[in-house]
């Protein structure tokens, strides 16, 4: 019996909303990065491994080794473990405030869920 399907580094998603390559798709808690610019409907293929620069809340610094999340409605990623925000990874490099990126290793994998209300 066959099981396995591909080594789900990238994943091909509908486009819930027009993105442009290098920007978050978030589709219930998996989350990660258009390979390509994608239009409402269309296929986009979504990385979820590696290491990227991404946007980030622009006044907010980063160290190395800190947990990233992003927020679902904003598509930014963030160190603030607020209500919703999904975790996608670990900062790999010391970020400053102000800076409009960060590098991001993404987790490869959905969490069990978006962080809980306090």
């Amino acid at each position: 019996m066959k099981t396995f399907i591909q080594r789900g580094d990238t994943v091909s998603l509908t486009a819930a909303a027009a993105v442009s390559g290098g920007g978050f798709i978030v589709k219930g808690t998996l989350c990660g990065l258009a390979v390509h610019d994608a239009a409402i409907g269309e296929a986009v293929e979504v990385s979820l491994t590696g290491v990227h620069d991404v946007p980030k809340v622009s006044a907010q610094a980063w160290t190395e080794g800190a947990a990233v999340y992003v927020d679902p409605v904003a598509l930014v990623a963030t160190t603030t473990a607020a209500e919703g925000n999904i975790f996608v990874g670990v900062a790999v490099a010391a970020a400053a405030n102000p800076s409009s990126t960060g590098m991001l290793r993404l987790n490869g994998a959905a969490p069990a869920a978006a962080v809980p209300a306090p």
